[in-house]
């Protein structure tokens, strides 16, 4: 049994060589065998690579989320900012949320549109509890009255960063 195996592990190896060895296509057979093993190798180290950079930003991201102490150097930017606001204003299930619009410019908090008597004071209590709002301007009015006339935002932002 033993014999057996060996020669046919022999001839293997004899097609093989036979094959890449021969002096009419052995020469383009190497070469494609080089270049195809290149390849694959290429793309395991891409993967890898990418895999490694993949890992790193996770761990990056996780070690920010749990690091006791751990504080912004950034303050967040105006967007952010809005989109934290409305989180935050439209937690209950009863907020106006599809009449009141958010936008927030160099850090003041613009709260536009219709809602009710009870809800206008509130939003805007509300909007001032958020970390890095530095004011709030209430343009919300009830139906059926005129929209309050605002000031240019620049003027705004001015008037509160002074404060």
């Amino acid at each position: 049994m033993k014999s057996v195996f060996t020669f046919a592990l022999g001839a293997a190896a004899g097609a093989a060589a036979a094959h890449f060895l021969d002096p009419d296509s052995g020469r383009r057979r190497r070469s494609q065998m080089r270049d195809q093993a290149q390849s694959k190798a290429a793309g395991a180290a891409s993967a890898v690579q990418t895999q490694a950079q993949h890992a790193t930003g996770m761990a990056k991201g996780a070690a920010g989320t749990v690091t006791p102490g751990h504080t912004r150097l950034e303050a967040p930017d105006d967007v952010t900012l809005a989109r934290k606001v409305e989180t935050h204003i439209f937690r209950a299930h009863d907020a106006p949320k599809g009449t009141v619009s958010v936008d927030v410019q160099a850090g003041v908090a613009y709260l536009r549109g219709v809602a009710a008597p009870e809800w206008i004071d509130r939003l805007a209590a509300e909007a001032r509890q958020v970390e890095g709002i530095s004011g709030v301007k209430n343009l919300l009015h009830t139906p059926g009255t005129p929209t309050p006339a605002a000031e240019p935002r620049f003027l705004a932002a001015q008037h509160f960063h002074r404060s």
